[in-house]
């Protein structure tokens, strides 16, 4: 780790006090913690946006009868077969259906890839979860 340095922070009051309420939902013993989380935070969505590696998981919740919509999804999967990884079908229950799909790649293709999938028809609620693994891509 490299060497601490101090700064300060201005913020309204009404905004200070809903930050440390959050932080205690979230279990942070500091406001520095927190600080720091969200500087990193933002850094890593600042490397999708300049072509980093990301990995991640695409859900997907969508109901199981929609015609033709698993083989779309798969069909999807396969035209980007260089970014999906693997995936994980599991039966929720008779309707719905939810696919894990792990994913790496440059950030902005995962995220169309992730786009894609989650604009199809049947689909009622995706999301993709991922973050930069720090390495440059050519």
């Amino acid at each position: 780790m490299g060497k601490l340095v101090r700064f300060g922070v201005s913020m309204e009051e009404v905004l200070l006090r809903e930050f440390d309420r959050l932080l205690r939902k979230r279990g942070y013993r500091s406001r520095s913690e927190a600080v720091r989380d969200l500087v990193r935070d933002a850094l890593v969505r600042q490397e999708w946006e300049e072509d980093q590696e990301v990995v991640g998981v695409i859900t997907l919740v969508y109901e199981h009868h929609r015609r033709e919509l698993t083989a779309r999804l798969t069909e999807v999967q396969h035209h980007h077969h260089d970014l999906v990884a693997a995936a994980m079908h599991i039966h929720l229950d008779e309707e719905n259906c939810l696919e894990i799909i792990a994913v790496r790649g440059p950030g902005p293709t995962v995220q169309a890839l992730a786009d894609t999938l989650i604009a199809q028809k049947g689909v009622k609620h995706g999301q993709l979860s991922a973050t930069a693994t720090g390495a440059r891509l050519p």
